[in-house]
């Protein structure tokens, strides 16, 4: 899932409004953050093997450390102490936990069962729907939809700035997620690692967006 993970994050700001959209999409995006830093590192491994699901071109072989379901809770443990020893707001807190948490239950819904339950387990879970195009596009879609709502309707421009680069944002999001669906298979694994990367950028993005807009109402 790609997208869908960014449509948690929007729709985490109507629960936790003084919570940046940056440090929400940083939460959500979280677990795929790590992942090619990882692989770069040569901690954690993947195949590119074209034709292995209908969606994604990857064989994510070994990648317990960043997206297993031990170490996804223990990622979000640490991401929301992290955020409340300095932000002193536990609901907060709580929510972007929670919000680092989801990568791995959407995860689940898309990806076959590559995805091992805790380091060194033989075991491996997903439903699969990357198996299905137009249940992937569907799913994908209503996820970062719904989301994309809801941020917009618990939050204001204050300024061309908090409008139009929030809907540039937007746009980059689902034109880059169609791009992807269409572009084929990366040509070696450091490219993708440093796609990913380039990718930490819709963190800082939408914090700069954010700070121009305002909440309806305060939590």
């Amino acid at each position: 899932m790609f997208i869908g993970h960014f449509g948690v994050a929007f729709a985490a700001k109507r629960i936790a409004a003084k919570t940046s959209l940056g440090t929400l999409i940083l939460a959500a995006q979280f677990l795929d953050f790590l992942w090619p830093l990882f692989l770069l590192l040569g901690i954690e491994q993947v195949r590119i093997a074209p034709g292995i699901t209908r969606v994604s071109p990857l064989d994510f072989n070994d990648y317990p450390i960043s997206h297993s379901l031990l170490m996804a809770i223990v990622w979000a443990l640490v991401f929301g102490g992290i955020y409340y020893a300095l932000r002193r707001n536990m609901r907060s807190a709580v929510v972007v936990g929670a919000v680092v948490l989801s990568h791995w239950v959407l995860d689940f819904i898309v990806h076959r069962p590559d995805l091992q339950l805790y380091p060194g387990g033989a075991a491996r879970v997903g439903l699969g729907l990357w198996n299905s195009w137009v249940a992937t596009i569907a799913a994908e879609a209503l996820c970062f939809g719904a989301g994309l709502w809801i941020y917009v309707s618990c939050t204001r421009a204050r300024d061309s700035s908090g409008r139009y680069g929030f809907w540039a944002l937007v746009a980059f999001l689902f034109f880059g997620w169609l791009s992807t669906l269409f572009a084929g298979a990366p040509p070696n694994v450091t490219a993708l690692a440093w796609g990913g990367i380039a990718m930490w950028l819709t963190a800082l993005w939408g914090w700069w967006a954010d700070k121009h807009r305002t909440a309806v109402y305060s939590t």
